[in-house]
């Protein structure tokens, strides 16, 4: 499995673009806000991959962050949400964007991108809500007595909805609480989740 390419961008089209590692071309099925992301021609890059095995063809799929990443994966695993139009999600939207909707049960926003119609979206979030049923708030002996008190005072309000969005993007509870507990939760909950990414980025 190649778990990521780090090498020179030489080729950008609207639905791939091809890395050379060691004079060899990757040809990466990709999203377009990975593209936006990416440097110009001629300079190096890395980005994240997943691998493609049918029975007629093995792809790659390259993706500028980890989040992108768990996100396609996430979509994948639904019934009827196959990898081009996981890849068409994910250019139409950022892995933020569609996490909130998933958690907020809005299926309007995800309809925004191509091929996803109003019953696959309700599908994708039923699907994914069932995964963010396992998330828990931790308890006072995973975490700090100021973390779990702040958790328990937001936990209806938006410091809930940033936990549930980051699940889909593949964060446990307790992976992203120490990182969000000095993040104002009066905050919109997609400017927390900016917050607490950008935290563990730089970690």
């Amino acid at each position: 499995m190649i778990y990521s390419l780090n090498g020179t961008l030489i080729h950008s089209e609207a639905t791939f673009i091809v890395i050379e590692c060691g004079g060899v071309g990757y040809k990466c099925l990709t999203t377009l806000n990975t593209q936006r992301l990416l440097p110009k021609l001629g300079e190096r890059c890395t980005v994240y991959t997943h691998m493609l095995v049918r029975e007629d063809a093995i792809e790659l799929c390259g993706f500028a962050g980890q989040e992108e990443l768990n996100c396609f994966k996430l979509l994948t695993s639904i019934s009827g949400v196959g990898a081009r139009l996981a890849l068409a999600l994910l250019s139409t939207l950022r892995p933020e964007q569609i996490a909130i909707a998933v958690s907020g049960g809005d299926s309007k926003t995800l309809t925004s991108a191509p091929g996803v119609g109003k019953k696959l979206a309700q599908r994708i979030i039923l699907e994914l809500k069932d995964k963010l049923k396992l998330i828990s708030t931790p308890s006072s002996q995973a975490e700090s007595d100021s973390t779990a008190a702040f958790v328990q005072a937001e936990q209806e309000g938006n410091i809930q909805k940033a936990l549930g969005a980051l699940a889909v993007l593949g964060y446990s509870s307790n992976d992203v609480l120490p990182f969000m507990s000095g993040i104002d939760p009066d905050l919109p909950v997609e400017e927390m989740i900016k917050q607490t990414l950008k935290k563990i980025g730089s970690r």
